[in-house]
């Protein structure tokens, strides 16, 4: 699949990192190093503009090194970008650890991957189809 995108910041364009990588990294695209306190929250700008099929949609989540090596993740994990969105890719970074952290331009900030998914129309009933589960939720199979 081919996708249109623009690319306004100073970095090539995201790539896969390995043949079989689902998710392509995005870095930011800033003048000057972020500081994030602890549990602090900024929006990080990448430059970047898609244009996404329909029925497409492309979910933005955490680099594990990023959040193992920082403390840093994407909060509202996974992100969608809907395929009508035609506005700068801007990722919500969060500072989960003790320690101020800094995100410096050209960072891999995240990645993103491209996923197909259905638009639903809903058929209204009075009730469901029993299963051997039923309403079986939080921990009902156990522990072990």
């Amino acid at each position: 699949m081919t996708v249109r995108i623009v690319n306004k910041s100073k970095h090539p364009l995201p790539e896969y990192s390995t043949r079989l990588s689902a998710g392509m990294d995005l870095r930011a695209n800033i003048d000057n190093s972020i500081i994030l306190k602890p549990f602090e929250r900024c929006l990080v700008p990448t430059g970047l503009f898609i244009e996404l099929p329909e029925g497409f949609e492309a979910q933005i989540r955490p680099r594990s090194g990023l959040a193992l090596k920082k403390g840093l993740t994407v909060l509202n994990s996974p992100g969608t970008i809907d395929a009508d969105y035609r506005g700068e890719i801007g990722i919500i970074i969060a500072n989960m650890s003790n320690e101020e952290k800094s995100i410096d331009d050209g960072e891999r900030i995240c990645q993103m991957v491209i996923a197909k998914h259905e638009t639903i129309s809903w058929d209204s009933v009075t009730e469901l189809n029993q299963t051997d589960r039923g309403q079986g939720g939080f921990g009902h199979t156990g522990t072990k």
